[in-house]
């Protein structure tokens, strides 16, 4: 299949600019009428066609394909004296004139005349040519019942449409419209029966699409190669991660190691043991904290760092982790197999403790409108809460484990958590219907993608999985190089996109990993005990935050943030230079 040509100056042919098709399609005719009869303009080879005949220096860009790539845009672009004067220099047309000419019989409505110029045209796909007379004669059948003409859209349909023995179910539908013919208002686009000419220029975009893009070349095909370039040039820079980075078609794309937050610009010093549990809040302004301590902290993000905004007290246990309310409002802390408390962000007060009796709580999480929460009990069963403590629904049996992860998606449906050692549950709790993810090693730990379509599952032998759950679940990727030997390591998406994994580790340093290539771009020292625990601000790709058995949060930014901290002590808080 492809595009037709011939050798007339470029001056001399037939050429539909983009203006000229705006004013056929308000009905003005061009100022020059085609004599030419599509017999004498068959198919002919479009100059240098077939790749001999190339630029650049990789010589695989066909520059006849090139130049007529430059000449669309230059026409879309309104460029009509450019696009033409490229042609007449170049000798190589955007269009052959058989194919202005049909595009020129169609914007006119000359039907029977454009189906027999498309048959010249040289396609050689047979279904390529019914599906196209198919669009072009249901264009006729739709005008002629416009005008009132039904007996003429009935001799249509029944002697051109359906004799091409395709698409059986629309000729039925055209069928209908011949009984009421009011209804092909319903099935043609917005405005389309109130201008002949509109829906003509609708029609001819239409075409574009199933005809060969050798024969009419997609509209703004130069602008999707370079969009598409500059994607593939983004998505290849393992350290893209800001909004503000410029793409630009003069140079290469290319980010520096310095968008990744890699310097310790705060350590928070509130907590009085372990830290177990870290989570920004969705709108990124709120951090919280949960420890061995029996504390949970809230702490508060604005441009002066991170600074405590309360310090939760009430729980017996140590708290093994904390959930954000889908407002950000309010937060969930969960004892070791103790209670959940509901807390008020604002005030920090207890709103309700959620507990059954005899039975302690090991996991917590909400359902996305905020009505209800989710807890993980001792023996194994996910309960669901109304927020004034009523156990609405109870999943008994093998739900979940004392040490386990607990995650809602957003769409409500699913429940998600680990129910054996070497298994993650996705419980469908409306259809009733469960999936697992099965590993070879115990897991211990999990993290869902804000777009719910991947999961991280951390591993004892200190590896991490990276999981596609849409379907059956699929392992994606692993990630390797932190260590855990001993304790739960908690790792998490984040930056641009989430375009990267962060882990704790038990070495005492930070790991960030490329999500896609897997290949590891950082590991960061300024602990002095194991971090279990990582959490990267969604509203702000280079700010990261980790927790360690040393009793300390550390914040990560970016490097040249670093100079403007300075050495203080104030409310918990250390702001350090970037030092360990």
């Amino acid at each position: 299949m492809g595009g037709v040509g011939d050798d007339e100056p470029a001056s001399k042919r037939m050429k539909l600019s983009s203006e000229e098709l705006r004013r056929l399609s308000n009905g003005s005719p061009l100022k020059e009428p085609i004599v030419e009869s599509s017999r004498d303009l068959m198919a002919r080879p479009l100059q240098s066609e077939g790749g001999e005949e190339v630029v650049g220096t990789k010589g695989v860009i066909k520059k006849v394909e090139f130049v007529r790539i430059i000449e669309k845009a230059l026409y879309s672009l309104g460029y009509i004296k450019s696009g033409a004067n490229l042609e007449e220099e170049s000798g190589i047309a955007l269009h052959s004139s058989i194919v202005n000419v049909f595009m020129q019989q169609i914007l006119e409505g000359d039907w029977d005349k454009s189906v027999v110029t498309l048959h010249n045209i040289g396609l050689t796909d047979e279904m390529t040519i019914k599906s196209t007379c198919f669009l072009i004669l249901e264009q006729k059948f739709f005008e002629f019942l416009d005008e009132g003409k039904v007996m003429d859209a009935l001799r249509t349909l029944r002697t051109e449409i359906s004799p091409l023995c395709i698409n059986h179910s629309r000729v039925r539908e055209l069928s209908l419209f011949i009984v009421s013919p009011s209804r092909s208002f319903s099935v043609q686009s917005p405005k389309q029966g109130t201008s002949k000419a509109r829906s003509r220029t609708k029609l001819l975009e239409e075409l574009q699409k199933l005809l060969p893009p050798t024969v009419m070349i997609p509209e703004r095909r130069l602008e999707h190669l370079v969009e598409q370039a500059l994607v593939l040039q983004r998505d290849a820079c393992m350290f893209h991660n800001s909004l503000d980075k410029e793409m630009s078609l003069y140079v290469d794309h290319q980010c520096a190691r310095d968008q990744i937050p890699s310097s310790s610009l705060q350590i928070l010093q509130a907590h009085t043991d372990e830290i177990w549990s870290l989570q920004f809040s969705h709108n990124g302004k709120f951090l919280a904290s949960s420890s061995n301590d029996c504390s949970a902290i809230i702490w508060e993000v604005d441009a002066n760092g991170v600074l405590l905004k309360h310090k939760l007290s009430g729980h017996q246990k140590p708290i093994s982790s904390v959930s954000w309310s889908p407002d950000d409002h309010q937060l969930l802390t969960c004892g070791v197999e103790e209670v959940v408390r509901r807390w008020d962000v604002s005030s920090g007060e207890c709103l309700h403790v959620y507990e059954k009796a005899g039975l302690g709580m090991v996991s917590c999480g909400w359902s996305p409108d905020g009505k209800w929460i989710f807890s993980g009990l001792a023996d194994k069963s996910i309960s669901m809460w109304e927020l004034d403590g009523k156990e609405l629904e109870c999943w008994k049996g093998q739900r979940t484990l004392k040490i386990s992860d607990l995650e809602i998606t957003n769409d409500g449906k699913q429940i998600i958590s680990i129910c054996r050692e070497t298994a993650i549950l996705l419980l469908d709790r409306e259809a009733k219907v469960e999936r697992f993810i099965e590993e070879d090693q115990t897991i211990t730990s999990f993290s869902l993608s804000r777009d719910n379509r991947f999961l991280l599952a951390n591993l004892l032998n200190q590896e991490i999985h990276l999981w596609n759950i849409e379907g059956d679940p699929k392992l994606v990727s692993e990630y390797r190089g932190h260590k855990r030997t001993r304790f739960i390591i908690r790792s998490c998406f984040g930056g641009l996109e989430q375009a990267f994994i962060a882990s704790g580790s038990e070495d005492s340093l930070v790991y960030i990993w490329h999500r896609d290539t897997g290949e590891l771009i950082e590991s960061l020292p300024g602990h002095s005990g194991a971090v279990n625990c990582v959490s990267w601000n969604p509203a702000n790709p280079h700010m990261l935050a980790s927790a360690s058995d040393d009793r300390t949060i550390r914040i990560w930014g970016l490097n040249n943030l670093s100079a403007k901290r300075k050495d203080t002590h104030s409310n918990g808080i250390h702001h350090c230079n970037g030092s360990t």
